[in-house]
């Protein structure tokens, strides 16, 4: 109690005293990044049938990582007020034009394989999803070429057919609309 009311008397503003004592302030940031992300994930999971261990439901495999990840993320926060560094680690800018890329990466590719029937687009299928993500995201790099691009997707939208449509059987869009009917 006494070192409660010493925190909220001492003359230093709440945030400075907090950032004085983490000792990491990246290693702290990515503990509240799992965290927050293991939660979602956990709470999220409790719209599904959860089931038992004997008799898992669709949540249970998402409950029990999210949990994981939410512990994990708590280890992480503890870490970094546990490990010293040489200079707090403090975290720099924010890279706003990689995480742009990143983001609207995974938004297109999520627009193209499903379509967007309230605008009139419609489904462009898997491949061309996979070719829209891989160029849009390396962009996000420093040095982009369109060729490695275009050869990384190449390999990828070949293994993602090969695992998710020859392997596991998924029934979903493989090509555009209008080419597949």
């Amino acid at each position: 109690m006494l070192l409660f009311l010493s925190f909220l008397t001492n003359p230093i503003p709440i945030r400075e005293r907090l950032l004085m004592q983490i000792k990491s302030q990246k290693t702290f940031f990515s503990g509240v990044m799992f965290t927050c992300v293991g939660a979602a994930f956990a709470l999220g999971a409790t719209n599904y049938n959860v089931g038992s261990a004997a008799r898992m439901g669709p949540g249970y495999f998402p409950l029990i990582i999210g949990t994981l990840l939410t512990v994990l993320g708590l280890v992480v926060i503890s870490s970094a007020f546990t490990i010293k560094t040489a200079d707090g680690e403090p975290v720099g800018k924010i890279a706003w034009k990689p995480l742009g890329f990143i983001i609207g990466a995974n938004l297109l590719f999520g627009i193209l394989l499903a379509g967007l029937h309230s605008f009139g687009l419609p489904a462009m299928g898997l491949i061309v999803a996979i070719y829209a993500l891989v160029v849009v995201a390396c962009m996000a790099g420093a040095n982009f070429s369109m060729k490695l691009s275009l050869i990384l997707a190449t390999v990828l939208a070949i293994g993602s057919y090969l695992t998710f449509i020859v392997g596991l059987k998924l029934q979903f869009q493989v090509w555009p609309t209008f080419i597949s009917g």
